[in-house]
């Protein structure tokens, strides 16, 4: 049998390429990653044990050679299929750009499709975050959300105007684009429009960003719970297997509403702090700035299982750079996001460095879980320096490869 892990695609085809996956896989190993209208504790936490971030995979088109990128996406494919990924984060999303929103749906199903014709367990997670554009204005309302919302029919486009805050707090927070208001009727019209395409093209997860910023108007979180409902309820009827997770950044511990939980998982960046007199080194800590490290809360789950602290992913977050290479405040690592700190490591110490961050997550909560960096933006700030993060193996399908997939083989134990 050939070694997927250190080929190219090569001259394969998608169907090709499926079939080369499918029969190097080892049977049986979608054990305990079954689930219908509802997820046990112990499903999702086999879910989140298997978590890899690839940023924007879905936005890609299988039957080109090459994405915006200079990568083979049948490479991306491999990788998730063969390293047996089961939760894919961050697959499908607009952070503004929502005139795109269509062409990425367009190539987000096919892609969709084919891997889940090569491993039906597998989500893809979209995310619909804390920004709106004006590119909102030139995007159709369809019938079945003034259905949904008991709103007369109607031939319009989304308000940007109508989600922000209305007293211009967050206004143009993002540049060009500003924070939604979640207890603005058109806001929860629009995330529920965004929920249900994603829905449709396969995405059975979505994570909802920074629900701090748009909950200042919400008390006690009721229009969250109202858009939240309605979104799972379109799953129950929609989804692949009837049911939607859903998580969100939760640095104060989660949100709790009359003991119930509003999100299936927290989810969280590291926080590395930086390790004085030691330059470029990074540890993680409890405690560090906002990290969620032993303080995820509990309750009752969108599932119906109660917990004293709910699960939780940690993720290499991107944010962007503060005087990159100097000593600098969190939520920056030496001047840099975490990704962009992680990828700038020389590849050994990288990959020691993931080793050590899996164990630790694990010996320091049990609550926690780290998701494994797949594919993500860069901010070096040096001129000639990756501007994105491949964790695969470096080959001529994937140039910029920065090896770190056999490390994720390894701490998953799917070598």
């Amino acid at each position: 049998m050939m070694n997927m892990r250190t080929t190219g695609t090569g001259g394969f085809g998608v169907s090709g390429l499926l079939l080369a996956i499918l029969l190097w896989a080892e049977p049986g190993f979608a054990q305990g990653f079954r689930f219908d209208a509802s997820m046990s504790r112990t499903v999702m936490e086999s879910y989140l044990d298997r978590s890899i971030s690839f940023t924007e995979l879905l936005h890609d088109d299988l039957t080109q050679p090459r994405n915006r990128r200079g990568v083979d996406p049948r490479d991306n494919l491999r990788l998730i299929l063969s390293s047996k990924a089961k939760l894919v984060g961050r697959a499908l999303m607009v952070w503004g750009r929502e005139k795109e929103l269509a062409a990425f749906l367009a190539t987000a199903r096919p892609f969709a499709e084919a891997i889940h014709k090569a491993d039906p367990e597998v989500i893809l997670q979209a995310a619909a975050f804390e920004i709106v554009t004006r590119g909102v204005d030139s995007v159709p309302v369809p019938k079945h959300v003034f259905v949904e919302f008991g709103l007369p029919v109607e031939v319009r486009n989304f308000r940007y105007q109508d989600m922000v805050y209305s007293s211009g707090r967050f206004v143009n927070h993002w540049g060009n684009g500003s924070v939604p208001d979640m207890s603005r009727l058109e806001t929860r019209m629009w995330f529920y429009f965004l929920a249900s395409r994603y829905i449709d093209v396969g995405i059975e997860a979505i994570h909802f960003g920074q629900v701090g910023l748009m909950d200042k108007n919400d008390s006690g979180h009721a229009r969250w719970i109202d858009m939240l409902t309605r979104v799972r309820a379109y799953a129950r009827k929609h989804a692949r297997r009837h049911f939607l997770l859903c998580d969100a950044h939760t640095p104060t511990g989660g949100y709790v509403e009359g003991g119930k939980l509003l999100f299936d998982f927290h989810s969280f960046p590291l926080r590395i702090a930086e390790v004085p007199d030691h330059p470029f080194d990074g540890a993680l800590r409890v405690g560090t700035a906002d990290a969620i490290f032993l303080k995820s809360r509990g309750g009752v789950t969108p599932s119906g299982w109660s917990c004293e602290h709910l699960p939780y992913l940690v993720e290499f977050d991107n944010f962007g750079r503060s005087n990159p290479g100097k000593p600098s405040k969190t939520p920056f690592i030496w001047g840099w996001d975490e990704i962009t700190w992680f990828a700038l490591k020389p590849e050994v110490e990288r990959n020691d460095w993931l080793r050590y961050a899996w164990k630790w997550v694990k010996e320091t909560d049990p609550n926690g879980h780290l998701q494994m960096p797949g594919s993500r933006v860069l901010t070096p700030g040096k001129p000639d320096a990756p501007r994105w993060y491949w964790a695969n193996t470096r080959s001529d399908a994937c140039p910029q490869g920065f090896n770190t997939e056999e490390t994720i083989r390894d701490l998953w134990g799917t070598k």
